[in-house]
């Protein structure tokens, strides 16, 4: 099959990486150039320089034959002639703190294809093509693009609704193998064509292949969020926080009784500074705009949304709250930039609400590191003398007061050594805000340092 990819993302690229390796033959189109470059020139550092995800360079690589990028929109025009299928990627921000979803990149992008369908086979439109919805979307967008595809008078055409539920950073190889395939369709000419689209999936044994109503797979992908959001901010607030408040009680114990109820499961049961990325707080907050706006009560989907900001501010604050800290003209290494481990991808990430925090408390320098998201950081913070960059975790601790752990790097758990010597004869405050160095909080408190960590209470140096 000929399948378009309009937006090439993380959900975008994976899905057509994966779409190609399946042997289907694929156009990925995205307006910005420089990611379009660096993807398409197949080259190993050039691709992890822009979406840093494991498996995406050999999926690409292999597949170069199958897989075709371009920012050029004349090769989409072309290549709509022959396809069957065309995937919408784009990106649906959230309008400021409002839950509303913007929804501009999506439509303009709808409108212009619309306009391009009905010129295909010199405006004949002979071929029957499918639009899927692969961007988290407000329920009903299959319902506003058929009616933006009719306005403009497309013929021949079927809308469907195919949300992922991808992991970032293992984006690749959930892609590749995933737990389940959602369909949202109207017609059985979509749903067949849908088949054969994923047929590898469709006719697996170990996949769940599931054909829903169109609304209902838009309400899903919403509803699955939240609850995996909501998950992860009842563990910040009443596991980590009831773990703060007695000191007897050690984090990573309280948990090994929780998750071995098979009805409480172990996802999401871990403590942390706060869950980022580009998903949870989004679709959480769309799901809750759409509520409301329909006159119901969102109260349980915002609350999950202000644990989360208060998880944050919380944990910034506990230096001064606890220990009378001043952090003006502290040098501070801030390790770990990311939102998460194993991606570049830094937004909604600690570290920038942290770096905003420090500036305003006028340290004397941040000391950033981040095993591949430094170059994206420096977009939004460039290197300064009070922002510094550094290639190494051990080149950021050097010559520091403190030092911030925002990003579960599992390198970050084999610090302590060099904490230890770097600070040997020096008081330190380590700040951890993803539990990493919790084999060794209390020998590292005996080295002089002073304790911070979400799920566990103040410990000081002895």
């Amino acid at each position: 099959m000929n399948i378009l990819y309009i937006g090439g993302g993380f959900v975008g690229t994976c899905s057509a990486a994966v779409s190609a390796d399946s042997g289907h033959n694929v156009l990925v189109y995205d307006i910005d150039e420089k990611k379009i470059d660096k993807l398409g020139s197949y080259q190993k550092d050039r691709i992890e320089s822009c979406m840093f995800e494991e498996g995406l360079y050999d999926l690409l690589s292999r597949n170069k034959e199958r897989i075709k990028f371009t920012s050029d929109y004349s090769k989409v025009k072309n290549f709509l002639d022959k396809a069957h299928v065309v995937f919408m990627c784009l990106p649906t921000p959230e309008i400021g703190e409002t839950g509303e979803s913007d929804l501009s990149f999506y439509f303009d992008a709808a409108e212009k294809l619309a306009n391009t369908l009905i010129k295909r086979q010199d405006g004949k439109q002979d071929n029957y093509i499918v639009i899927v919805n692969k961007s988290t979307v407000p329920i009903d967008m299959v319902g506003k693009t058929k009616e933006i595809m009719t306005q403009a008078g497309v013929k021949k055409f079927g809308v469907v609704s195919n949300p992922e539920f991808l992991v970032e950073g293992k984006a690749v190889h959930g892609s590749v193998r995933p737990d389940r395939v959602v369909i949202g369709g109207e017609t059985e000419k979509d749903f067949e064509i849908m088949r054969k689209l994923y047929d590898r999936f469709y006719s697996s044994s170990g996949v769940k292949y599931i054909e829903v109503g169109a609304g209902e797979a838009e309400a899903g992908k919403l509803l699955s969020n939240y609850l995996l959001f909501n998950k992860l901010t009842q563990c910040f607030d009443v596991v980590g926080r009831t773990c703060e408040t007695f000191p007897d009680l050690k984090f990573e114990n309280v948990r090994k009784i929780l998750i071995t109820d098979p009805r409480i499961g172990n996802w999401g049961l871990y403590d942390s500074l706060y869950a980022g990325g580009s998903c949870f707080i989004k679709d959480s907050r769309s799901l809750s705009y759409q509520l409301q706006t329909a006159g119901k009560n969102a109260t349980l989907v915002n609350e999950s949304y202000l644990a989360n900001k208060r998880q944050l501010e919380l944990f910034i604050g506990r230096a001064e709250r606890e220990l009378d800290y001043n952090w003006e003209g502290k040098k501070v290494a801030l390790l770990g930039l990311a939102f998460k481990q194993d991606t570049n991808d830094i937004r909604n990430a600690p570290s920038i609400n942290i770096v905003n925090f420090l500036l305003e408390n006028r340290v004397e320098e941040i000391k950033c590191y981040d095993p591949v998201a430094n170059g994206d950081f420096k977009r939004l913070f460039e290197q300064s003398k009070e922002v510094k960059y550094f290639e190494t975790a051990l080149e950021a601790l050097q010559d520091t007061d403190a030092v911030i752990i925002a990003t579960d790097w599992p390198q970050f758990r084999g610090l302590y050594d060099s904490l230890v010597g770097l600070y040997r004869g020096k008081k330190g405050l380590i700040m951890d805000g993803r539990r990493m160095l919790q084999h060794k909080y209390n020998d590292l408190s005996r080295e002089g340092f002073d304790i911070i960590a979400v799920g566990s209470p103040l410990l000081k140096a002895k």
